[in-house]
């Protein structure tokens, strides 16, 4: 008897492939890869495997990470890659900064117990947009946002502030509200809004970005998901839509 030759097929062998039904893994996958293709278009194409692990656990598919990876390789889709480009404000140098209650330390026990705080910005056709949020630590959800045209401490990040603030019922009592050295947090009309509040206002130090990296992370997955992927910005009102559909 003949031994077999690797990579030769014989007759028989063909015969028996063609025949051959599909395996209850290869239904299962000509049933799910264009719904991961679809669901990844839905949302701006730009989810990994872990945010889609979890929006088709939502859509009612029992699959795993791995599974969720394999079939978006197999569907011709990817996540988006952050930008490594950091960035850090400028202090003023004239006002009396709040102390660090932080330490770098981005935990929390429960919601409404530390929230940080950061601003960007994206260029548009008619100047520059700036954006605020307000993330809560616990959750990692953006409790409170704002888009506005100017830096004004009263407008764009107060607003933001009582944003949140209203979601949790006007009253932050024993919260941290953790930022960074900009003018725009440390103006006195914005710290005073924060103890209004019941709030404990705090800051890292000086021209040091992993003091709210959590906020810049945020800040980093925004510029990456929404402001990159969707091209040209016509006017600030254009990026305010769009930052609420993002949110």
């Amino acid at each position: 008897m003949r031994s077999a030759v690797q990579g030769f097929l014989t007759s028989r062998g063909y015969r028996a492939a063609i025949a051959r039904t599909w395996s209850a893994r290869r239904l299962r996958d000509e049933l799910l890869v264009p719904e991961v293709a679809r669901l990844h278009a839905e949302n701006y194409g730009i989810y990994g495997r872990q945010k889609m692990h979890a929006l088709t656990r939502r859509q009612g598919w029992a699959i795993g990470r791995d599974q969720t990876e394999r079939l978006m390789r197999l569907a011709g889709v990817r996540g988006v890659r952050r930008s490594k480009r950091v960035f850090t404000t400028r202090p003023d140098k004239m006002t009396v900064l709040p102390s660090d209650l932080v330490n770098r330390r981005f935990t929390a026990s429960a919601p409404r117990r530390l929230w940080v705080c950061d601003v960007t910005c994206v260029a548009t056709w008619c100047g520059f947009a700036y954006v605020a949020f307000v993330t809560d630590v616990y959750s990692r959800r953006i409790v409170g946002w704002n888009v506005a045209a100017r830096l004004r401490s009263e407008i764009l990040p107060m607003w933001a502030l009582d944003m949140a603030a209203w979601a949790a019922d006007g009253r932050l009592d024993g919260l941290i509200r953790h930022a960074d050295h900009g003018s725009n947090y440390t103006a006195m009309v914005y710290t005073d809004r924060i103890v209004e509040l019941g709030a404990m206002p705090s800051t890292g130090t000086v021209g040091d970005s992993l003091d709210n990296a959590m906020a810049a992370a945020m800040n980093n997955l925004y510029e990456t998901e929404l402001i990159r992927q969707r091209g040209s910005w016509r006017t600030v009102e254009h990026v305010e839509l769009a930052t609420l559909g993002w949110v």
